[in-house]
């Protein structure tokens, strides 16, 4: 029986993009989806600017950004029907709007055609996994599939079956947090003719009610039931159009695509691992839709596990590394289901003296107040990409702007022909190095097979010709000066990043010249955790920045 190093259960948005980011890095998949192909109806409606990136690393984007409208805010109206607030991002500091919309079946359309590059992918369409079994070496799949049951063998088994996950149900794991009483009805019209790009969140406590406009001329109507509303009533053509007629008269003629009646969770489960088993996606965790983070969680998912996955299956990376899937993901995913709460709890006002409290005062304070007005305006209010504890170098002394565990910015650079790209493309898909130009290189005699070394010249500096100092790195300009910056705040002259971006360690005058890379990669994974027998990751908060400032 072929036994595959991962198999993925579930074609959903997160298992398309772990499967895309696993092949890339040459890893067999085996992708098992009970359906006959992927869902062909609108769920997510917004992706950001994390997921963007991550479908960068797909080698997809082109294909993806051809089907989304980038760069849209949020307005929002008041009890009385009037503009109080607004949310308009501007800044792209991982390359990409941090608001975009889309439809979710153009996407996993387009992720599927993506797996047909590669002939190491297996997808199997009408194959539903009934159990599993994890043994010595690996897990054993029973999958009915068209044909009749059938036993499958991965190495490392995920999950991304959705939010009522069965291999979650056999695993015993259990989703904590809360699903609440109030309902909403969706619907999806197609032909919009309005060109307002804006999502329109109306916090009205007689029917709180979101407008939002979406690719190919869509738009999706969401609104508040009230206890004792019977879901199925409220299904009802005529007064579903009554509804959206009054809130935009011309959207209320338009074709109905989907209607449907949710309850909204806030849930993770207990654990995200047993043994060789993983859960992703809303297997994981169930995001409320306020913030538009459900989907873009799942993705985050796919992106921290991919690598570290690929890394275990060749041998280079420890399978102790595993470990620190859970530990980074899981506060990051709540952090979101806190704020979507929170920003549920201000569209939904259940009375209009506390709907004109709430709603006056952050219209004042952003007038009086500039920062609360930009902390709102630019989404400064969301939950930056870090982690507490995980694999990286805690560096207690440091101010880096971007602190080791933290997504770093991707900005455009410019490339010694001219051409100028974003960050991430002359990175490639392993761990990397940003070197300063005048700095010396660190040499990376490298087990892993790829440490790219990319060496950045200042932003008021020409390209020169590839110096021989800088054999075997790219040279690029810092355009705009955001990786100066960055180097200069953590006062050091490189920084070692991690295939999804994070950073793993800076590296401080004169440390490059007595360590390579691979020394310090060697000493982050091969340390001894507390308790555990076997040799595995040394856990973040026994790093501090003395080990780089001394001599090995």
């Amino acid at each position: 029986m072929k036994s595959h190093p991962v198999a993925i259960v579930g074609a959903g948005p997160t298992g398309l993009v772990l499967a895309n980011l696993l092949a890339c890095q040459g890893i067999p998949v085996l992708l098992l989806e009970r359906g006959a192909s992927t869902v062909d109806e609108a769920r997510a409606v917004t992706i950001d600017d994390e997921s963007l990136r991550t479908i960068q690393a797909t080698g997809l984007i082109e294909a993806v950004l051809a089907h989304v409208v980038q760069g849209y805010g949020v307005h929002y109206y008041s009890w009385r029907n009037r503009l109080f607030a607004r949310i308009e991002p501007t800044s792209t500091e991982y390359g990409y709007a941090k608001r975009n919309a889309f439809r979710q079946q153009v996407l996993v359309r387009d992720l599927l055609a993506g797996l047909a590059r590669f002939a190491h992918v297996e997808v199997c369409f009408l194959h539903t996994l009934q159990s599993f079994e994890s043994c010595a070496d690996g897990v054993r799949l029973q999958v009915e599939t068209p044909q009749g049951r059938r036993e499958f063998q991965c190495d490392w088994l995920v999950a991304c079956d959705g939010g009522r996950s069965p291999i979650r149900e056999q695993l015993g794991h259990v989703l904590q947090g809360s699903s609440y009483d109030e309902k909403w009805l969706i619907a999806d019209l197609l032909g919009r003719t309005s060109p307002f790009r804006h999502t329109r969140t109306y916090c009205d406590p007689v029917r709180p009610a979101i407008r939002l406009p979406g690719p190919q001329g869509t738009v999706r109507y969401e609104f508040m039931l009230h206890p004792g509303e019977d879901p199925e009533a409220v299904l009802d053509e005529a007064q579903l159009r009554s509804w959206i007629r009054h809130r935009d008269a011309a959207d209320a003629e338009l074709p109905i695509a989907r209607k449907v009646v949710y309850a909204f969770h806030a849930r993770v489960a207990d654990r995200w691992r047993a043994g060789r088993v993983f859960l992703a996606g809303d297997a994981a965790h169930l995001t409320p839709p306020f913030a538009g983070q459900g989907m873009n969680s799942g993705i985050r998912d796919a992106a921290n596990l991919a690598w570290k996955l690929a890394g275990v299956v060749c041998g280079e990376l420890p399978e102790g590394l595993l470990d620190t899937y859970e530990m980074e993901r899981k506060p990051h995913a709540w952090s979101l289901i806190q704020m979507a709460l929170r920003i549920g709890r201000f569209m939904q006002p259940k009375q209009v003296w506390t709907a004109a409290l709430a709603q006056g005062a952050l219209k004042v304070m952003s007038v009086l107040l500039p920062p609360v007005r930009d902390y709102v305006l630019h989404l400064k209010f969301k939950p930056q990409p870090r982690f507490a504890e995980g694999f990286f170098c805690r560096d207690e002394t440091s101010r880096a702007l971007v602190p080791p565990g933290q997504l770093l910015p991707q900005p455009r650079v410019e490339l010694a022909g001219g051409e100028r790209v974003l960050l991430d493309e002359v990175l490639g898909q392993g761990f990397a190095v940003l070197q300063l130009a005048g700095k010396p290189v660190p040499a990376t005699p490298v087990p892993l097979r790829t440490v790219r070394v990319v060496v950045v010249r200042r932003s008021d500096d020409f390209l020169p010709e590839l110096a021989d100092a800088h054999a075997g790195a790219t040279l690029v300009r810092d355009i705009d000066g955001t990786l100066e910056a960055l180097l200069a705040s953590a006062g050091a002259n490189a920084v070692v990043l991690r295939p999804d971006r994070y950073v793993l360690a800076y590296l401080r005058e004169g440390v490059a010249t007595r360590w390579s890379v691979q020394d310090l990669l060697d000493r982050l994974v091969a340390g001894r955790s507390p308790g555990r027998p076997d040799p595995a990751l040394v856990p973040s908060p026994t790093f501090s920045s003395s080990p780089l400032a001394q001599e090995p």
